[in-house]
């Protein structure tokens, strides 16, 4: 029998592969934070076309520029800026990583956090540490500066909201802990900034060592799988080393491209997010026995008695969220939900009351 052990990792073989549920038909999907609808209807039919215009026989150019024309436009990113466009922001995760992979390299981050920042660490054989969060999901910024001088890491991941926890932090105290990383490439990752009612982009131009690392996915279009990365020119150049030829396929570039060009659209859908969350967070707190956390994201935590039992009751009733409990002690009995529209939110909640009135 073949010995894996003279072939793979340690750490590839104590791993488990990311878990993506299998969910059932019919089911009401609230585990991965996806936006509640497809492309809007009025734009259906120019989407087609788009695609239908294709060639699938080629291989997609070496850079997509209009693409990056079009992002430079809707988000106001600055002409001197490096831009890197990756498969998701997993793909951009993994290239920063590797361009990070040397002798005594280290990696910094939170607990808890984007699990894939400490995958693709222990996959590339660098070292990763984290510092605890605050008990109300708060920047433990003493702890994470000693935490910088003390392992003295060459790459500093801070997700902005922070997921799974859904907290933003200040930019007072992401601005002191950058201050105390001088050394570091420091990436604020906001994929959750649609709906955060702020951003750190100018981060980016005020601190020589920022990138700032976004996705599409969370305002619709997570099947996709599109992500870039953005700031000081001479950082993306050398990232842009790692990055495999030909990883925006043109199917995405397609899509891409048609729902940059019509983004005020959008825009719009996503907007009506926070009002949903809000509405929907009061309407939870209302419930005995169930603790909403503050969020500035398209998704909610939530603390109840015993999460392995109402994870079990809400996929009984139809309905899949995402159970936090052994991802991290201060997760402990949380469930994170996403926000839908009305009809989706209104079914979990008399899911919820059924549950905590039996």
């Amino acid at each position: 029998m073949l010995d894996k052990t003279k072939i793979f990792s340690d750490a590839l073989l104590n791993a488990t592969a990311y878990p993506v549920a299998d969910v059932p038909q019919g089911m009401l999907k609230l585990d991965a934070m996806e936006f509640p609808q497809d492309f809007p209807e009025e734009l259906r039919a120019g989407f087609a076309k788009r695609l239908a215009a294709v060639a699938l026989n080629r291989y997609p150019p070496a850079k997509h520029k209009n693409i990056e024309k079009l992002l430079r436009k809707n988000f106001s990113i600055d002409e001197n800026f490096g831009l890197l466009l990756g498969n998701g922001s997993d793909e951009i995760i993994q290239m920063l990583v590797y361009a990070a992979a040397w002798e005594n390299a280290a990696i910094l981050s939170v607990a808890p956090t984007f699990v894939m920042y400490r995958n693709c660490a222990n996959f590339a054989g660098v070292d990763y540490f984290s510092v605890d969060l605050n008990a109300d999901f708060s920047l433990n910024v003493e702890a994470f500066k000693a935490a910088i001088q003390d392992k003295k890491p060459n790459l500093i991941f801070l997700a902005v909201p922070n997921n799974p926890t859904g907290v933003v932090f200040s930019a007072e105290a992401v601005a002191e802990v950058i201050e105390a990383a001088k050394d570091a490439l420091f990436i604020i990752d906001e994929a959750y900034q649609a709906f955060s009612g702020g951003n750190l982009q100018e981060f980016a131009a005020r601190y020589p060592n920022v990138l700032i690392l976004r996705t599409l996915s969370k305002v619709g279009f997570a099947g996709a799988r599109f992500g870039y990365l953005f700031g000081r020119r001479e950082l993306i150049d050398e990232i842009e080393k790692i990055r495999p030829p030909y990883n925006i396929n043109v199917m995405t570039a397609a899509a891409i491209e048609y729902a940059l060009e019509n983004y005020a659209e959008i825009q719009n859908a996503s907007a009506k997010i926070p009002l949903l969350r809000k509405e929907l967070a009061e309407e939870i707190s209302k419930i005995n026995g169930i603790e909403v956390f503050p969020s500035n994201t398209n998704f909610l935590v939530l603390r109840v008695t015993n999460s392995d039992e109402c994870f079990t009751k809400l996929k009984e009733a139809g309905i899949l969220v995402k159970n936090l409990n052994a991802q991290h002690p201060l997760l402990a009995n949380c469930l994170r939900i996403t926000v839908s529209f009305n009809d989706d939110n209104e079914r979990l909640l008399s899911a919820l009351k059924n549950i905590f009135t039996e």
